[in-house]
């Protein structure tokens, strides 16, 4: 790219979507019943969110923070010796699952689509594994049709809101108009975007997967608007401990095929919730045995302090004893 001239505008602006911050917060979405409150225990290395078998076990939203590990950090603590140390972290927010129709006020309806909204990222939580014991709310296991289901509740969201922000802007527009030519530059460029946004939307297309046709202003009012389907994603796809052993899942290639083509350059990260959640139980379990032992040990050597404390008073009885006789 050549050289800008001398006096000539360099245009500059937020390139990305999203927000910019050192205290980011993502939001576990999904279906009913995925493993999103196991992942969130696994994630907080706790407890705190309630697990069961039935759909909407999670009603109000969990946050915890989960630190991240650096061994950089801890080879500069280990050198600096610093009094505090702050670690990275991000706020992780376990949100309840949404079903088909969520925009119409279906399952928990749009307080929870409200949850999404203040979320700077969304971890998708897929459930790719079969279970006649875990119910699903579809009664059947898809996991492409449940991030269809998903991600169309969150563009029916964002169309609905910017039909009502287009309506607001209208309104403004004899006030830009008597303000300054400038002004009203400004609002009919916003309103070009909105009828841009609208038209991305209604043609079933998330807004982060359209970044070509958005100049530097329109990210700058996307950025504003806080769209769901704006957020930056990856997927969490739970698997059964033995296909995620054996590193074969026969959901996973149509899930890999669906995010190629409807959120190229996400992340996709196979896991298993159940098998997590007995990593750490059973890590509960080695620390509880380690203080176990720790204490046994201190009882030990109590122990034997007091019987030398008992030898110690004997000899000495006996040392007086000694002298009297004598």
């Amino acid at each position: 790219m050549p050289p800008k001239k001398k006096g000539e505008e360099v245009e500059v602006g937020p390139w990305m979507l999203g927000r910019f911050s050192k205290a980011l917060k993502v939001g576990m979405v999904g279906m009913p019943n995925v493993g999103k409150s196991t992942l969130y225990n696994s994630l907080s290395k706790s407890h705190h969110s309630k697990t069961a078998n039935v759909p909407f076990c999670t009603i109000d939203p969990s946050e915890t923070r989960a630190f991240m590990e650096d061994p950089r950090f801890d080879w500069l603590v280990a050198k600096d010796k610093p009094k505090n140390e702050v670690r990275a972290h991000v706020t992780v927010v376990d949100i309840a699952g949404l079903v088909s129709g969520a925009s119409k006020g279906e399952g928990l309806g749009n307080a929870f689509l409200s949850h999404i909204q203040a979320v700077d990222g969304i971890i998708h939580v897929l459930r790719a594994f079969e279970d006649d014991d875990v119910v699903h709310a579809e009664d059947t296991v898809d996991p492409v049709r449940d991030i269809t289901t998903i991600c169309s509740e969150l563009r029916i969201k964002d169309l609905s809101l910017m039909k009502s922000k287009k309506e607001m802007h209208a309104k403004t527009q004899t006030a830009a108009k008597s303000k300054s030519p400038n002004h009203f530059k400004k609002w009919q460029e916003e309103d070009a975007c909105m009828d841009k946004i609208i038209e991305c939307l209604e043609s079933d297309k998330d807004v982060k997967n359209n970044m070509a046709n958005w100049t530097t202003s329109d990210i700058e009012w996307l950025n504003d608007y806080g769209l769901l389907t704006s957020k930056p994603c990856m997927f969490a796809i739970n698997m059964n401990k033995k296909d995620y052993v054996r590193k074969k899942n026969k959901f996973l290639k149509p899930i890999f095929d669906w995010v190629n083509a409807n959120a190229p350059g996400s992340a996709m990260i196979p896991y298993c919730g159940s098998y997590e959640e007995e990593l750490q139980d059973l890590e509960s379990d080695v620390w509880l045995c380690f203080g176990l032992l720790v204490y046994l040990l201190l009882l030990v050597l109590l122990m034997l302090l007091m019987l030398l404390l008992l030898l110690l008073l004997l000899l000495f009885v006996y040392f007086l004893c000694c002298q009297f006789l004598s």
